[in-house]
Parts: C-alpha cells; sequence; structure tokens
C-alpha cells in the first residue's frame, strides 16, 4: 500500500510540473497584461490596471490588432464550416468503394506530409501565374483548407467505419427517402462527431501561420500580425491580445464541449 501511494504521489507530481510547463506561459502573459500604464513586458508588475486592454482596439503606431483578429475570425469561421461540409459529403461518397478512391485519399493526406511553408509557397506562385491577387479569404482560405480538410476526413472515415448502418436500412423500410433518412436519421446522429470536426477546423485556421504567410496578401491575418509586432511593439498590449485570443479560443472549445453534450442528450434513447 506504501508503495502504492508513493508511485500515486510521485505521479501525480510529475502530472502538475508538465501542467506547468504547458500552461505556466500562458498564465504568466496573462498576468503581465493587467500591467499599470508604466509596465514593461516583465516582473516585477508595476500597479493593476485593464489599460492595455482599453488600448487594444485603438490605433496603434505599428500594426493593427483589431482588423487582424476579425479577419482571422471570418477566416477561421469559413474554414470550419467549409471543413465540415465537405467532410461530410466526402465521408458518406467514401462508403461506397469507386475507381480513384484510394488515390485521392492519399493525395488528401499529403498536404499533411508536404512542410507547411511549401504548400503557402506553392499556392502563392500558383495565383501569381494565373495572375491571380493573393488575399486571405481566398489564396489563403484554400491554405487552409489544405491543413484541416485531412483531419476532417480522417475522423469522418473513422466514424462511418463504426456507424451501424440499420439505422438507414429501418428508415428506409419504413417509408423514409433518402433525404429525411439524412435529415433525421444520419445528420442527429453525427451531430457530436461534426462538431469536432468543426472544432478543428476552427482552432487549426485561427493560429496557422506557415501556410498563410505567402498567402495573405496585403492585410495580415492575426498570427501575421502578432509575428510582425514581436519586433516593434514593446509594451504589455501584446500580451492583452494574447491573453484576449486565448479567451476565444478557450470560449469556443467550452461552447462546442456544450453543443456535443446538448445534441448528444437529444440522440440518446431515452
Amino acid at each position: 500500500m506504501k508503495n502504492n501511494a508513493l508511485t500515486f504521489y510521485l505521479l501525480s507530481f510529475l502530472f502538475g510540473l508538465f501542467v506547468l510547463f504547458l500552461y505556466g506561459p500562458t498564465f504568466t502573459i496573462a498576468v503581465l497584461s493587467f500591467q499599470g500604464p508604466e509596465g514593461g513586458l516583465t516582473f516585477p508588475m508595476r500597479g493593476f490596471s485593464f489599460n492595455w486592454y482599453e488600448q487594444l482596439f485603438q490605433r496603434q503606431a505599428v500594426g493593427d490588432f483589431a482588423s487582424a483578429l476579425v479577419r482571422s475570425l471570418g477566416l477561421g469561421l469559413t474554414v470550419m464550416i467549409s471543413t465540415v461540409v465537405i467532410s461530410l459529403l466526402a465521408g458518406m461518397a467514401f462508403r461506397k468503394h469507386f475507381k480513384g478512391s484510394s488515390i485521392i485519399f492519399y493525395l488528401t493526406l499529403a498536404s499533411l506530409i508536404i512542410p507547411s511553408i511549401l504548400i503557402s509557397l506553392g499556392i502563392g506562385l500558383m495565383f501569381d501565374r494565373f495572375g491571380w491577387q493573393s488575399h486571405w479569404y481566398s489564396s489563403g482560405f484554400g491554405a487552409h483548407l489544405t491543413w484541416t480538410l485531412p483531419f476532417g476526413l480522417l475522423i469522418m472515415f473513422a466514424v462511418f467505419n463504426r456507424f451501424n448502418p440499420h439505422y438507414e436500412m429501418a428508415s428506409d423500410d419504413l417509408g423514409a427517402t433518402p433525404w429525411q433518412t439524412f435529415r433525421f436519421i444520419l445528420l442527429p446522429l453525427l451531430a457530436p462527431s461534426l462538431i469536432g470536426v468543426g472544432l478543428f477546423g476552427f482552432t487549426l485556421s485561427y493560429d496557422e501561420f506557415a501556410r498563410t504567410l505567402m498567402t495573405s496578401g496585403s492585410f495580415n491575418t492575426l498570427p501575421l500580425e502578432l509575428f510582425a509586432m514581436t519586433t516593434n511593439v514593446t509594451s504589455p498590449v501584446l500580451y492583452a491580445l494574447g491573453t484576449l485570443t486565448t479567451l476565444i479560443s478557450l470560449t469556443f472549445i467550452g461552447l462546442t464541449l456544450l453543443a456535443v453534450r446538448v445534441t448528444r442528450a437529444k440522440t440518446e434513447p431515452r
């Protein structure tokens, strides 16, 4: 019993160190973001205030945080919706074997193996050769999809591999049309998985840097703006922005988990 207790406390201590290493920097940035007006980027803190949060959405001497944040949120939501829709349709299509399915599958996964910077460079060059203007909502959108779609497809393939087709067969026996079966049977059962795919799509797009680097055009997304600011901004407003974006991510994750719980509660038999 003593050996078991000692092992438990030792493993708990190691886990605590891991959590501290994982979240300690984020917590430190959050604390320093509440520096007073005379505060700097390091400890000790000089007062406590919301001064840097008030300045966050004001026009900065260098950079524009507010616009970059709006662009990243809009791009992330668009990529999320596209990833969910395409992953669902592809998952349904791959339930039946068709010619070229293996080639399409491996070509899709290839974007996970190719370095992200090469993907960004390739899409940027393609737009340049065709005479198209690169923008965060066009070339950047395509670059992000090459990152989020493989994850969404893998999730949906795993879900459909263990999906019980008898639900659809029973619906068909009761006279339901294919659309009714999809809407009232298939979609509710897949909803928790689709919410998970959406979470992947948004979070992967929201903080993507390498694939946006050469495809964003003249306007930066938030990761690019943050990278540019690290060499120019020397005030805790940078920490305030980091804390705010972290809260946005945590809020989105919390809402996703709540949506999954509500969806499962509605689909589980009473």
